[in-house]
């Protein structure tokens, strides 16, 4: 079986992107990059071209799901805001080709890749080049390149697993499903999932 996996670090500064292609449960580096967005001084053309590149990505690489991290507590309310309004415009961008979504908060990558929540930059780094076997030559300059392969390799390795192996990590990911087609439609999913609608 194949799945294409893409990442994202969203950021209005530096957005960073990994794609993996899994065969038989292996996953494989397609690329890895990042969007620089310190030159443009409008915070909403930054978000316009976070859109326009995650959307220049599906149509390149047809990922078949996104996996993206989602905001952390800790960082000041209008640095919130922006992280926040960053991922909303990249999952737009799946969610206008139908791709499913996953949210991973950054402990829980950090477990899944290193095995501890507080693990650097570096470490996750570090570990993505030797789980993926990559040579120097591979890797990006810019961490948030290899945070983006992370979440990408997070949720593979926590689809990979049978269902009662999946916990652990500070937090469940969300999946947010396709909007049509049989049991994932939105509809069906508010009806088992009220709790989790907030009106």
């Amino acid at each position: 079986m194949e799945k294409v996996i893409l990442g994202i670090d969203p950021g209005t500064n530096v957005m960073g992107y990994g794609v993996l292609q899994v065969v038989d449960r292996k996953p494989q580096l397609v690329v890895m990059g990042v969007l620089q967005l310190q030159k443009l001084e409008s915070h909403y053309l930054r978000l316009k071209r976070i859109y326009e590149r995650v959307l220049g990505l599906i149509e390149q690489y047809h990922p078949d799901e996104l996996a993206i991290e989602s905001p952390f507590v800790g960082i000041n309310p209008n640095s919130m805001i922006k992280l926040c309004r960053a991922q909303g415009v990249a999952m737009a961008a799946a969610v206008e080709r139908d791709i499913p979504i996953f949210e991973y908060p950054p402990a829980k990558v950090k477990i899944q890749i290193v095995g501890n929540g507080s693990a650097s930059k570096e470490q996750v780094a570090a570990m993505v080049k030797n789980t993926l076997h990559l040579s120097d030559e591979d890797m990006n300059a810019k961490n948030d390149a290899t945070d983006a392969v992370a979440i990408a390799l997070t949720h593979h390795f926590i689809t990979s697993k049978p269902d009662g192996l999946r916990g652990g990590g500070g937090g469940a990911s969300v999946k947010i499903p396709r909007s049509s087609g049989g049991s994932k439609s939105w509809s069906e999913f508010v009806a088992r999932n009220s709790e989790r609608v907030h009106k």
